[in-house]
């Protein structure tokens, strides 16, 4: 019973970050301006990050969670870039 429940659980948390990461992708490019596309970007790695750690729930594959990690610190080295060059111009001083 339990199992089901946890399959049932998985399934529907994939479903709901996969549509999650559609609609962020649609404010991404549909944003009026570049801090919306900023923060939809982030929420896209957010998103691709948790799908990445359910579908290794799922498969019981270690290297989806690697994946994950490497998504996590590739998106936030980037959205910090980002925030950084939306505020002053430039990304190196």
């Amino acid at each position: 019973m339990t199992a089901e429940i946890l399959r049932f659980a998985l399934g529907y948390a994939q479903i709901a970050l996969i549509l999650a990461l559609a609609l962020s992708c649609w404010r991404m490019l549909r944003g009026p301006r570049a801090q919306d596309r900023v923060l939809a970007l982030d929420t896209m790695y957010m998103n691709a990050m948790l799908l990445f750690l359910v579908i290794g729930m799922v498969n019981g594959n270690v290297f989806f969670f690697e994946g994950a990690l490497v998504i996590a610190v590739l998106g936030f080295v980037t959205t910090v870039c980002a925030a950084k060059f939306l505020m002053r111009g430039e990304v190196i001083e």
